[in-house]
């Protein structure tokens, strides 16, 4: 069952790791001078405070106790007493994971704008800072009410790096980025007011041992999927994601796709599935329908593109498809599979905005019909590109493997249709990566502007070593990430039977 562990350190190590980026964007407010000497100053504030932050991570990994599903480094404090809401921190198996990923991709984002960012620096770090402590804020709140806090206030540094450094349509995407997404939030809101109504309690520990009526959990669960299905995002309120990929900065587009995407599928994890068993159970077929026509449809979409970054968008959904197929499988290999897919999704989607940044930077174009015969002048690029497409494809041997294998275990076992046509989607994903990685890399160098472009350089090399690395000990180690989670998703998916199974 779910319950809090005795503090493993005794010091707050999870507010440090929260609240340390929000200290380095206040020091970065401070910095004054001379504009070169701000920005400067600025990237090195901003590479220390995600280095050390990245730090406390893994020192959270050395620490952490695999062999209890209890939630760790737990602090406690009154935040609103009159109502029972309290300042609550704590993680299990499966958020820690998600913590690391966060860390990391902070960490090469603030690399990654070292040049690409030139206006506004100074402020482009502060917003990236604040956004890590909303996140990690998010996989740390063990309270509903400080969980809606960072969960909805990610939106507004996220909406201010699309609107200030993205693209063209820039405004545009910013504002149906925020407007799809904060839609669902109201009634999120009012889903976490009932359950404190009914239980008299906003502890997310105690909550996912309430018991709710039936016909209560079919509303609150709606409500609930209102707010997490346009995260993930699930068809058909998907739109917003290939909008705002396509205009936001590079950075922008990894801690979207690394990061943000996992936030519903979280939520799903931490509400849906445990607190109202019942009604999850009763719109599973609706989870298995939606996600299906997400991976047959987008991939078929994603076949059709030109534009690089859109195309990596679409493939984005297909793979959060599986996703939310794996977890209302409900059984040990589809729940873990969903949360290898997430950590190699935010992996490989991530190095693949990166490569396209890398090319855009250089040419200023993301179509692909501006491209091609790149090998002949990038070799190291055209490796590093590779890499990341096979790995989003699935092969054995990277962690793309892992998770879509697990995942079609799991809903084998329970609707063999499902596995059978999730297992189109892999073979979909194969034909517009590779058609991808072809028109691109390989053919004759057609485009003069080409014959003298750069290949990468040692920071951008060193930008993508990381994910590298993550790619290949997923893929050949996975026992190191699956041992980490299985205690916890096994009590997760104990407390989530329906009731009378």
């Amino acid at each position: 069952m779910f319950g809090l562990c005795e503090t493993l350190v005794d010091w707050p190590i999870l507010s440090v790791l929260i609240f340390l980026p929000l200290v380095g964007a206040g020091f970065i407010l401070l910095v004054k001078g001379e504009e070169e000497v701000v920005a400067g100053n600025a990237r090195a504030v901003a590479l220390w405070a995600s280095l050390i932050t990245f730090a406390l991570s893994v020192f959270l990994w050395i620490k952490f106790d695999r062999t209890t599903s209890q939630f760790q480094f737990v602090e406690n404090h009154e935040w609103i007493p009159a109502f029972g809401v309290s300042y609550s921190l704590g993680i299990d198996g499966i958020s820690l994971l998600l913590i690391i990923l966060t860390t990391v991709l902070t960490l090469i984002c603030v690399l990654s704008s070292w040049e690409s960012i030139t206006i506004r620096i100074k402020e482009y770090m502060i917003i990236f800072l604040v956004m890590e402590t909303m996140m990690l804020g998010i996989f740390c709140a063990l309270d509903t009410i400080l969980f809606y806090v960072f969960f909805e206030g990610i939106l507004i540094p996220m909406f201010l790096i699309i609107g200030i450094w993205g693209g063209p349509r820039r405004v545009y995407s910013a504002f149906k980025f925020f407007l799809y997404t904060l839609s669902g939030s109201v009634l999120f809101l009012v889903a976490l007011l009932s359950m404190y109504l009914e239980t008299g309690t906003t502890s997310i520990p105690e909550l996912m041992t309430a018991s709710f009526a039936p016909n209560m959990q079919l509303w609150l669960w709606l409500a609930l999927f209102a707010s997490f299905a346009v995260k993930v995002p699930m068809w058909p309120v998907h739109t917003w994601l290939p909008d705002a990929h396509v205009e936001a900065p590079t950075a922008g587009s990894v801690i979207l796709a690394g990061v943000l995407l996992k936030l519903g599928a979280y939520g799903f994890l931490r509400f849906s599935l445990p607190m109202l068993p019942d009604a999850s159970a009763y719109f599973t077929p609706l989870i298995y329908t939606l996600s299906i026509i997400a991976v047959i449809y987008t991939s078929l979409v994603a076949l059709m593109q030109d534009d690089m970054k859109k195309l990596i968008a679409y493939s984005s959904i297909a793979h959060m498809g599986f996703v939310t197929i794996g977890l209302f499988s409900l059984n040990t290999q589809g729940v873990e599979g969903a949360l290898a897919v997430m950590l190699s999704h935010g992996l490989t989607s991530s190095a693949l905005f990166l490569c396209v940044g890398v090319v855009y930077d250089r040419v200023g174009s993301r179509l692909i019909t501006s491209y091609g015969g790149l090998i002949h002048r990038m070799p190291i690029y055209a490796l590093v590109f590779m890499i990341f497409t096979l790995a989003s494809i699935g092969l054995p041997g990277t962690s793309g493997f892992v998770g879509e294998l697990l995942v079609l275990l799991g809903a084998y076992q329970v609707k063999t249709w499902v596995a059978v046509l999730a297992a189109t989607g892999i073979v979909l994903g194969a034909a517009y990566m590779l058609w991808l990685y072809r028109r691109v890399i390989f053919g004759e160098l057609k485009n003069e502007g080409l014959r003298t472009i750069l290949d990468l350089n040692r920071r951008e090399i060193l930008v993508f070593a990381p994910l590298i690395v993550g790619v290949f000990w997923l893929g050949i180690y996975p026992s190191s990430f699956l041992d980490v989670m299985h205690v916890s998703v096994e009590n997760l998916i104990f407390v989530s039977q329906p009731v009378g199974e």
